[in-house]
Formats: C-alpha cells, sequence, structure tokens
C-alpha cells in the first residue's frame, strides 16, 4: 500500500514511520525543509520519542519512507491519506483554530485521486470533520466523498514518549461517513497496525468501528476532557483539604481502595498539547456544559492560587529570588506545550519576585528561548516552586537550594524528611 501521512511532528512521524515498519511504502508532507531533510537523512528531528531513531533509521535505509514539502509528490498516487496537522484553541475566546488543518486540508483536496481513503486523526470538535473538511475536499478536488473517495475520523491516542507502546496497547477507534469508508478505514489500520491482547477489555483490542465521525471524534474529546475535569475535581478536593488540615492524597488513595472511585491527583497545572486544549473544542459544540467549563477554569488558575499561598507564607515576594523547577509540562518530555511553567512564572514576576528557571533537560540557552532566565543548582534563592515531577527534583533537599526559605512543591513530588525544617507547601496538603 502506498500511504502519504501530512505533517511530520511528534505524533505524525512515529504514525508515518509505524506504517512503514508494516511494510508499506510511506511518504511524509512537512512544511519544514529542515524537517524533511533531517528525515530523509534518518535522523530523528526531535529526541525522546521511544525506539523512533531505530525504527526510522530502518525504514529509510530499506525505501520504505521518505519526506517532502510537496503535497504534489505524495498525494496523487497514494490510496490512504492521513492527516495529523494541529488543531489550536485561540487563548481568549477559546475558539478553535483550523488554520493549519485547513491549509493541508486545501493542498491535499489540490491533489486528491480517486479511490483515496482520507483519515483525520488530529483531535477536532464534534462535526468537523462532516460539515468543514469532507465538503472542503469535494470543493477542492471537485470530487464528491463517499463515491469517489472516502472520509473517516480515526483519533490518535498515545502519548509522547510512548506513541509505539500506545499504537498497540489501545483500540483504534474509527468512524466514516459512509458504511464503505467504515469498511476501509477497517482495512486500511488492520494492515498497519499490531494489537496487544487484552483480556481487560470487553472485546477484542483492534480496530474499533463507532459507526459514525461524530461518535469517534466526541469519543478523543470525552476520554481527554474526563481527565480534566477529574484533575480539577482533584484540585478542588485539594483547595478544600489544605484549608482544613487535611493530606489529600490518604483521602483519595482511601477513595480509590475501591472500584467506583478513581479520583486523580492534584497538581499545579495541565500542560500539554491535549489536556488543556481538547475540553475547550469540546465547548466549541457544548457550549452548556458548565461542569467542562468550571473544571478548565479551576486547572487554569493553580499557578496563581499555589504562589498567592507563598506569597501570604512570605509576606511579599518583592525582590526575592524565585526558582521554578521545571520548564516541561510532563516529567520526563522535552516539550513546553502549554506547560504550566509559563502562568507560574508570570504569576512570580507579577508579584514582584525575580524569577529563574531550572530544567535538567533543556540547556540555559534553551531556557532563554523560551524567555525564561536559567537558574544554576548551587546558587542562592529565597522561594522554590516545583512546576514539573522530573525524577531529579524528588532527590533535592534545601541543599540543592542555598538560602531556601519556602519550598512550593506543586506535584507532592518531594520528600518531607529530606525538607524538615524548611516550609513546605504541597498541593492539596496543610
Amino acid at each position: 500500500m502506498r500511504i502519504a501521512v501530512v505533517a511530520l511532528g511528534k505524533i505524525g512521524l512515529p504514525l508515518a514511520v509505524q506504517f512503514a515498519s508494516s511494510g508499506h511504502e510511506v511518504i511524509g508532507v512537512d512544511v519544514n525543509q529542515r524537517t524533511v531533510d533531517k528525515i530523509n537523512s534518518g535522523l530523528e528531528p526531535f529526541p525522546g520519542e521511544a525506539h523512533l531513531q531505530e525504527k526510522l533509521a530502518e525504514v529509510i535505509a530499506l525505501g520504505r519512507f521518505r519526506a517532502t514539502t510537496e503535497f504534489a509528490e505524495a498525494i496523487p498516487e497514494a490510496e490512504a491519506v492521513v492527516l495529523v496537522a494541529p488543531v489550536f484553541v485561540d487563548e481568549e475566546t477559546w475558539e478553535p483554530d483550523f488554520q493549519y488543518m485547513d491549509a493541508a486540508t486545501i493542498a491535499l483536496a489540490a491533489h486528491l485521486s480517486e479511490g483515496t481513503l482520507i483519515s483525520y486523526e488530529t483531535t477536532l470538535p464534534v462535526g468537523a470533520t462532516r460539515t468543514r473538511f469532507a465538503s472542503m475536499l469535494e470543493k477542492g478536488s471537485g470530487l464528491t466523498e463517499g463515491v469517489d473517495f472516502h472520509v473517516v475520523y480515526s483519533p490518535e491516542r498515545v502519548l509522547t514518549g510512548r506513541v509505539f507502546e500506545d499504537l498497540r496497547k489501545y483500540p483504534k477507534l474509527i468512524g466514516a461517513l459512509s458504511e464503505e469508508g467504515n469498511r476501509r478505514a477497517r482495512e486500511f489500520y488492520e494492515a498497519v497496525l499490531q494489537f496487544d491482547e487484552r483480556p481487560d477489555l470487553p472485546r477484542p483490542n483492534g480496530v474499533w468501528d463507532l459507526g459514525t465521525t461524530e461518535a469517534s471524534e466526541m469519543a478523543k474529546l470525552a476520554e481527554t476532557t474526563y481527565r480534566d475535569v477529574n484533575i480539577g475535581l482533584a484540585n478542588q478536593f485539594g483547595l478544600f483539604a489544605a484549608s482544613h488540615g487535611i493530606d489529600v492524597y490518604k483521602v483519595i488513595e482511601a477513595c480509590n481502595s475501591q472500584p467506583y472511585s478513581h479520583i486523580h491527583r492534584p497538581g499545579i497545572a495541565v500542560g500539554g498539547h491535549c489536556i488543556p486544549v481538547y475540553p475547550r473544542l469540546y465547548l466549541a459544540t457544548d457550549p452548556e456544559a458548565d461542569i467542562v467549563r468550571t473544571a478548565r477554569q479551576l486547572n487554569a488558575s493553580m499557578p496563581d492560587r499555589l504562589v498567592s499561598r507563598a506569597e501570604s507564607v512570605l509576606g511579599s515576594l518583592t525582590g526575592l529570588t524565585a526558582v521554578v523547577l521545571g520548564a516541561a509540562y510532563r516529567g520526563g518530555v522535552k516539550e513546553t506545550a502549554l506547560s504550566g511553567v509559563f502562568p507560574t512564572v508570570q504569576a512570580l514576576r507579577e508579584r514582584g519576585a525575580d524569577v529563574r528557571v531550572h530544567d535538567p533537560l533543556y540547556t540555559d540557552e534553551e531556557l532563554r528561548a523560551l524567555g525564561f532566565v536559567p537558574h544554576t543548582l548551587g546558587d542562592t534563592v529565597d522561594v522554590a516552586v516545583l512546576q514539573t515531577d522530573h525524577a531529579i527534583y524528588r532527590t533535592f533537599d534545601p541543599s540543592h537550594l542555598p538560602g531556601i526559605r519556602l519550598l512550593v512543591d506543586g506535584r507532592a513530588a518531594t520528600d518531607p524528611a529530606l525538607w524538615a525544617g524548611t516550609p513546605r507547601i504541597v498541593v492539596g496538603a496543610a
């Protein structure tokens, strides 16, 4: 099979490599010439994805995969096209920003051939595949969906850093605009993916047909919005517990000891490309979902709430040296997409602190490029805010941060025994 993958980012590139590793001829399209050149030389353009480098080098050497910036080179002969172009959300209005996916769809339509299966894998608002992109494809190509080509929505359900593992672990959801589209989509994904046995699932692991694009779109939004709402609930419990001298982690552990409770952990921030974004994509078509909006607003407020607690303990942060531990949005992952570091630094600066940032995954130059002043371990600080649960921070004690007067542990990651004698605020604890 000849397959085209549009947008070779942290999801698109591993997908393309997975398809090629399954024995197919794959050509990837990306607007970044540097990314394309690096891929064609057999080098991963970004670090941190398990097994990507060796798999990429293998399929490049075998001639099964190559990259280009030209849609005209990739699309016309493809039997299947998978789009993973990003969709963002406006930070002020919370409205979806389709500009990149629109551009990819228009470019694809201009070169679309009859008989092609087109799969959208980027998370979309419910209804967008049918009402926005299918009609855009028809208009740009002069072809008819369901007759000349077929459109399916099949959400990616993986985490960066473990894409290949997750592709095997979780069912592949599909929902097309026609019965023939669903048949074609099932055949396609069964040919490019392999699945682990999952006796815990209600039916065999593999391709799960949800019947319509809308059902498949909603499934992706629901599973990620659930996590944001659950974290919001945990944060609400944590705020209450902290104000009443209760350790919320003991409460959560007790609750989750029976099978009907699955409370997540509170935290200073919810970051990444997914969880902060997808609830707002859901709200784009269900504006009455008050519980979703409230949870998202509460989670977004946590950095300021914890910095405010620090200010109340120290009296004032004006002129104090503050270090934020962790720029990445998640421990062990070199990615700052919607990371809590940005609102945490902002909250500290607004209160007059001299703010520095430390992250073991980033060089000083990289931190400066993000707009931060790098912190060197061993330099004197007054207050530290642990924002990312990197493993190294679990071993920290006051000697790593000379002069520290207060630690704000936004991930409940530090060892209280190591911090005995130093004031310490832990999210969700008194």
